[in-house]
């Protein structure tokens, strides 16, 4: 499989907007992505700020505009990565830096195959294409180096060959643990009118893969709780002991319907083991009463930012629109006060920050007010408004610190 790159490092783009954004001496900024309201089926504008607490920045007159409908995000070795979702066609991938002038810098853009899965392993970003139908179960995947914006490496996964009874393992999303990759996924049929359906909607699977070898180890099961993660979305986050905790919704469907009969829940890989925790596991349904997760955001200290919807309207494609922090040591289940009413929000980021300390994690939300950061502090589990973004929508939020360009 072909990619095409093509070096941009002379291009310098102005990204301007937010209090402090003209300081050519600053050392870091928010990077906010957001689209735009004023024109439809167009990609998101990149903005910067030097602060999300106050004040506001626009898309009108300012920022990077990104050509393309669907753009996704990832950030490592303090570089900013847009993805282009090319519905099945390559899409580009554009590397951005931040300049110590305060403007971002496009240093790479290249062609590379649309991918459902994108995650930071060390300096590379791991991306992989999957399949959904079995006349062609494969998944491939990219190593991409954000040294040197490469792809240095790719290979091949049959998906057909994990799961016993031949339905595809469709990765949620993929994890570095311990050096290694954990792929959770969802077993689909691939076929019969029935692409995203299972004949196994309560059981829990984690390949475990060699890096950068990508060769398969181990597969892991639980049958506590249906699959971890959901389409495009992650599932299984690392905390500060190297311990792997794994979310799932409770979402697995059969012949359309929704078909597992286990709780939306938290259970634990222990660091150094390719086994789940028997004694360890987190009913959210309960704790919440009634409602199931569908994103998670790590803070710190075991303490996870989670986004809820409640069982009587469950989606596959759902991002709940109230917020909570659970404790994953404790299990202590706190709703979270001071964002806007579940009804009153329109769009909701999946793409989220938090502050280097894990104190606080910053979400963008959207009402018909306008589209705000909204900042939680976790320990409190309190939300505030800060800054508000005008004309768009927020879609992203991360931070970069400036680099002197050779």
């Amino acid at each position: 499989m072909s990619l095409v790159m093509v070096s941009c490092s002379d291009d310098d783009i102005s990204s301007e907007g937010g209090e402090g954004s003209e300081n050519p001496d600053a050392i870091s900024k928010y990077v906010i992505t957001a689209s735009p309201l004023a024109s439809e089926g167009v990609a998101d504008y990149i903005l910067t700020s030097s602060s999300l607490t106050e004040g506001e920045i626009s898309v009108v007159g300012n920022g990077v505009e990104q050509d393309g409908t669907y753009r996704y995000y990832i950030t490592n070795n303090n570089k900013f990565f847009s993805l282009l979702y090319g519905q099945g066609n390559p899409g580009a991938v554009t590397t951005y830096q931040l300049g110590t002038d305060g403007n971002l810098d496009m240093i790479s853009d290249f062609q590379a195959e649309t991918v459902q899965s994108f995650t930071n392993v060390g300096d590379e970003v791991l991306m992989t294409k999957i399949s959904r139908n079995t006349d062609s179960p494969y998944a491939d995947w990219y190593r991409l180096d954000t040294e040197t914006s490469q792809i240095v490496g790719e290979g091949q996964i049959n998906t057909q060959e994990i799961v016993a009874d031949e339905e595809l393992a469709f990765f949620s999303w993929m994890t570095e643990v311990g050096g290694k990759v954990y792929a959770p996924f969802m077993p689909i049929k691939g076929c019969c009118d029935d692409s995203f359906g299972t004949s196994n909607p309560d059981k829990a699977y984690v390949a475990v893969y060699s890096y950068p070898e990508m060769e398969l180890e181990t597969l892991i099961e639980d049958e506590r709780t249906s699959f971890i993660g959901r389409y495009f979305t992650s599932g299984l986050e690392v905390d500060e002991n190297g311990d792997a905790y794994a979310f799932s919704s409770s979402i697995a469907s059969t012949a359309g319907e929704f078909s597992s009969t286990k709780p939306s829940a938290i259970t634990r890989i222990n660091a150094g083991t390719t086994e789940f925790d028997q004694s360890y596991f987190f009913n959210l349904e309960q704790a919440s009463g009634g409602y199931y997760v569908t994103a998670q955001k790590y803070a710190s200290n075991g303490k996870f930012v989670v986004f809820m919807e409640p069982n009587a309207t469950k989606g596959s494609y759902t991002l709940g629109k109230k917020i909570a922090i659970v404790d994953v040591y404790t299990q202590e289940f706190n709703w979270v006060t001071g964002t806007p009413s579940a009804e009153a929000i329109t769009n909701i980021t999946s793409n989220n920050y938090t502050s280097e300390d894990g104190s606080t994690v910053h979400i963008g939300i959207t009402t018909d007010q306008g589209s705000y950061v909204y900042n939680v502090n976790v320990s409190a589990a309190q939300a505030t408004q800060g800054i508000l973004v005008e004309g768009g929508n927020i879609t992203a939020i991360s931070k970069l610190s400036s680099v002197e360009q050779n």
